[in-house]
């Protein structure tokens, strides 16, 4: 609050000519001080800090009596390797030169993401009709993750085997995990590729003159 000081000044004469008074002024900061810490108080209690995002990894159990079996018609195998290069076959690996169905594609949207969405049909076509009463507000959150979850872990869903050699980048296997949760994905392997599919690889790479 300010104050206004109207003692001092003056006196004299009756016709001694009047002065004009000079009156100091003093601002009390103590209510900004307290509206200062009523702010920060707010604030503190208010605001919600961003916690780190981080994927989630379940390490395989070391089990060799109880083997995951997977049709040919749901797997699908992702190998990362040097060069960004990205290299997929459907259900299991032809080891003949002459009929390697080995393919060659990269982490872009248009790349690999697509072929994983495109393969992934059961769990799309179960999730189109929740999105949509989701957006709509007709299910609640819980129950939408609840079937959401009971869909992508069905044995119609897509299964699929990330692979990595000795050359492949640690980005690129945390952005080809991130495609899986934009996909859908949630059956999937990470694991070391083979040497039959080393030996493949080079293959394919030799046909198709990649050398680096």
């Amino acid at each position: 609050m300010a104050e206004v000081n109207t003692e001092g000044g003056g006196g004299g004469g009756r016709h001694q000519k009047k002065r004009a008074k000079k009156l100091p002024t003093r601002i009390d900061m103590t209510p900004m001080v307290d509206l200062g810490f009523l702010l920060l108080t707010f604030f503190m209690l208010a605001t919600t800090f961003s916690k780190p995002k981080v994927i989630e990894l379940v390490p395989p159990v070391n089990d060799t009596t109880h083997r995951t079996q997977v049709k040919d018609t749901l797997a699908l195998t992702v190998i990362l390797s040097g060069g960004n290069r990205v290299y997929y076959y459907n259900g299991e690996l032809k080891l003949n030169p002459d009929s390697n169905n080995l393919n060659l594609t990269d982490l872009s949207d248009n790349g690999i993401r697509k072929i994983i969405n495109g393969r992934n049909n059961y769990v799309r076509q179960q999730l189109a009709p929740l999105d949509t009463q989701l957006v709509h507000k007709q299910i609640a959150d819980t129950a939408y993750n609840r079937l959401k979850q009971k869909i992508q872990s069905n044995i119609l869903a897509l299964f699929v085997i990330i692979k990595t050699d000795s050359l492949a980048k640690y980005v690129n296997v945390v952005s080809l995990l991130d495609d899986m949760t934009i996909c859908n994905v949630d059956k999937y392997a990470l694991i070391d590729a083979g040497k039959s599919e080393i030996l493949m690889m080079r293959d394919f790479n030799n046909k198709h003159h990649i050398t680096k």
